[in-house]
């Protein structure tokens, strides 16, 4: 994968194009995917190993561990496709009539408690995560529902894309509904009540850009203050139902939302709130249900990402049933490709990299002492996940799959695992929170950082080549990997990340002077990338500016490491572009620029090796170069 010819010529005018012009030249994007390249080929070859592999378990089932004997159970209704078209609809009709036959609010008041833990789409989600201000408890969350467009933006008057999108959402549904009985003129009702019901939640949640600034997300509200927040549902019995206590107080990311909570759930809007679940219903389930539903249900999410076509059946019944078992197919990803001898090479160079970022942070010179000793406190606290956890996740050691023979189907286990799941989440609030769970699969091509947790996770997916190879040159794993660590440890430190302390609690260990300095900082960065044209539009700063710090962090501490380990970074910066190559669809780069933290991957790659000055030394440019920034223009956070 990364033995690609660089053009040499090209890189002081275009890293990205001098590594990845070949290569974005001849790559297809296939049919059934939105991108290729980079983490979507490590994706690709991860199913098709797992795919490969479920296939198997069916002839060795005596060898299977139990929670595998049930992976495979359940994989293998999935892949009973007959017996999916002879139940067709049957399985989520009484799901349906539980909506249909809903009367009042009163009626759903009565059974509130049994929706939430089935997993059944209400006009509010509540949940328990840990505390933001004592991060050492589980506390009570309420927040709005999502929307059926990708954001809140997309309802303004003028949004073309919506003009565009919403016609295919409303033919979908219409035709899904008719599929599971609805007549004709049923189903364009309640599909027309449901658009309404959402544009109606719209101006009151949260978009992409405010939901990226996590120092508004904590607004605390006591709980009588919360249960008197509408008058619709009976809140205080509903959350002493589910977690079987009463809070002191609930926090809500977005409480903009609930004070409208009883204008939106007016007596007028009881049909078109009901119809707006059964619309999500609907659209959620099908894909339990035959395989042409499972296609139909997909429309509108390949026009949002320009896909052409539906994964093939078999794939799509691999991902429902490594979704539903995600984290024991991933214990067993991690155990069979992985293993603990890496487990223990790839924490190593963590730790590396957090001696080498401790360096930096003693060695900054725009932070006081005071602030430095509580950043490198933080960093000596932060928590190390590598490869895959210790012990599979308890509640999917709990599950047990009812068969078609036993009178199940994929949505009725689905139903019983979601209420597992659910109850045992409400069951944490106010205990101590468990810091080495793991919330991503093994399997997984992603790293993470928790600010609640202070912790870093490096799944086994994402520990191969061109990433990390142990035959690469440790510039290019320093690069790759390397940068990937760093830029996990920055998040720490990023807007959002500096917000909390070593414990992960919402506290401000900073002196004043140093945090004006950094906010002076990350407006510059918000300014490198605000309004640079990409696809149809342009890159929105402060969408993106935490990733962008991340990066920027990242980049310049995996470059210091890999300076120490030998002075030529050509392949370090060569394979830091090399992990960023992606062909996309228009429609796909458009949805991102609108709803991604992430700044597009070409300017990953491009933007931030500007701001390093052993990029100039590297390749020798000069000011006549495309790829120069004036010295003044170069922005050095971290």
């Amino acid at each position: 994968m990364n033995n690609d010819k660089v053009n040499d010529n090209l890189i002081k005018d275009d890293l990205y194009e001098a590594v990845n012009g070949e290569w974005q030249k001849n790559a297809v994007i296939p049919d059934d995917h939105s991108s290729t390249g980079g983490f979507m080929d490590l994706v690709d070859g991860i199913e098709e190993t797992l795919i490969k592999d479920s296939n198997s378990f069916k002839n060795e089932k005596q060898s299977l561990s139990e929670p595998l004997k049930q992976y495979e159970k359940f994989y293998d209704m999935a892949m009973n496709f007959d017996k999916r078209n002879e139940l067709s609809s049957k399985p989520i009709q009484p799901i349906i009539n539980k909506v249909t036959n809903l009367k009042n609010y009163d009626d759903l008041n009565n059974q509130l408690s049994e929706w939430i833990l089935s997993g059944l789409p209400t006009p509010f989600s509540i949940d328990v995560d840990p505390d933001m201000k004592n991060a050492q408890k589980y506390a009570l969350f309420a927040s709005g529902p999502s929307l059926f467009l990708p954001d809140k933006t997309y309802y303004a008057k003028d949004n073309e894309a919506a003009k565009a999108l919403m016609p295919i959402f409303t033919e979908m549904m219409n035709t899904l509904l008719q599929k599971v009985g609805f007549s004709k003129d049923d189903a364009s009702k309640a599909v027309e009540n449901a658009k309404k019901f959402d544009a109606k939640i719209a101006p009151f949640v949260k978009s992409a850009e405010e939901g990226a600034d996590y120092s508004k997300m904590y607004n605390p509200i006591s709980f009588d203050d919360f249960v008197n927040k509408n008058k619709r549902f009976d809140f205080s019995k509903l959350i002493k139902n589910l977690v079987k206590g009463t809070p002191k107080q609930l926090i809500l990311p977005e409480p903009i939302y609930f004070d409208n909570l009883d204008q939106i759930l007016s007596d007028d809007n009881f049909e078109l709130m009901r119809d707006w679940m059964l619309i999500k219903v609907v659209k959620g389930f099908s894909s339990t249900l035959t395989d042409e539903m499972r296609v139909i249900s997909g429309q509108y999410s390949r026009a949002l990402s320009g896909t052409k076509d539906a994964i093939s059946k078999e794939k799509a019944a691999y991902y429902l049933a490594s979704g539903t078992f995600d984290h024991v197919i991933g214990d067993y990803y991690g155990h069979k490709y992985f293993g603990e001898k890496a487990k223990a090479d790839v924490k190593q160079m963590v730790e590396k990299m957090i001696q080498v970022y401790e360096h930096r942070l003693t060695n900054n010179t725009w932070l006081s002492d005071d602030t430095k000793i509580m950043a490198v406190k933080k960093l000596n606290s932060l928590g190390i996940q590598v490869g895959y956890p210790d012990e599979i996740s308890p509640m999917q050691l709990k599950y047990k799959v009812d068969t078609y023979e036993e009178n199940g189907s994929l949505l009725s286990n689905i139903i019983k695992f979601n209420q597992l799941e659910i109850q045992n989440n409400f069951d944490k609030w106010d205990k101590t929170v468990e810091k080495d769970d793991w919330e991503m699969s093994a399997n997984t091509v992603n790293a993470y950082y928790h600010p609640f947790k202070n912790i870093i996770v490096f799944p086994a997916a994402i520990l191969q080549k061109p990433f990390y190879d142990i035959k690469q040159s440790a510039g290019a794993n320093f690069g790759g990997i390397g940068a990937v660590i760093a830029h996990e440890i920055s998040h720490a430190f990023d807007n959002n990340g500096s917000l909390f302390d070593e414990t992960g609690s919402l506290n401000n260990w900073w002196t004043d002077s140093d945090h004006e300095q950094f906010k002076q900082l990350a407006d510059q960065m918000i300014e490198q990338f605000n309004g640079i044209k990409f696809a149809n539009g342009t890159v929105n700063g402060k969408l993106t500016v935490s990733e962008n710090i991340a990066d920027a962090g990242g980049l310049s501490c995996a470059q210091e490491a890999a300076q120490k380990d030998d002075d030529n970074l050509y392949d370090f910066f060569t394979n830091w572009a090399r992990i960023w190559r992606m062909k996309s669809t228009d429609e796909y780069k458009n949805l991102l620029l609108n709803i991604d933290v992430h700044a597009p991957s070409y300017l990953r790659a491009q933007v931030q090796v500007k701001n390093l000055d052993s990029f100039y030394q590297t390749f020798d440019v000069t000011e006549s170069d495309k790829m120069y920034l004036a010295p003044e223009k170069r922005i050095a956070i971290w």
